[in-house]
């Protein structure tokens, strides 16, 4: 159910979770700002979150800083990591809305759970060629870049 101020803006407290490693690969010519604007369309993002692993280079981390997201560098499974935040921030009550984007069908019990705990889900693929069925069928909305 969408939360309305009288201007129609949005005020849905939204999560987002990147995937780095499995979303912005050279192959896909993910823009930042297309993914960006993708969540904004869900509501007001309180958590905005990138995962890469140490392999990331510093214009990355930069570039995602800029456009406001807190990036989580990991020296092991950038998965984990992610379904692990992810899904303490789904059964805390703090966001609305849980968006993951990926093309990893790992991420499926994570919306599962946020579902359970009443939030919309979004899952959101680079392309229509990279994305998981199994991923975008689990989440209430699915969402593919162009």
């Amino acid at each position: 159910m969408d939360r309305l101020l009288r201007r129609g803006e949005r005020t849905d407290r939204v999560g987002v979770f990147v995937d780095g490693p499995n979303v912005l690969r050279s192959e896909f010519d993910v823009d930042l700002d297309d993914l960006r604007r993708a969540t904004l369309e869900h509501g007001t993002p309180t958590v905005m979150r990138l995962y890469v692993d140490e392999h990331a280079t510093p214009g990355l981390i930069q570039a995602a800083e800029a456009h406001g997201f807190e990036t989580i560098v990991t020296s092991g499974d950038v998965d984990v990591k992610l379904a692990v935040d992810s899904t303490a921030i789904a059964v805390s009550g703090d966001v609305d809305t849980l968006t993951i984007v990926s093309r990893d069908m790992d991420f499926k019990p994570v919306l599962e759970r946020a579902a359970r705990e009443g939030l919309e889900t979004v899952a959101v693929a680079p392309v229509e060629h990279g994305r998981s069925d199994g991923l975008q069928n689990a989440a209430h909305t699915a969402v593919t870049l162009d």
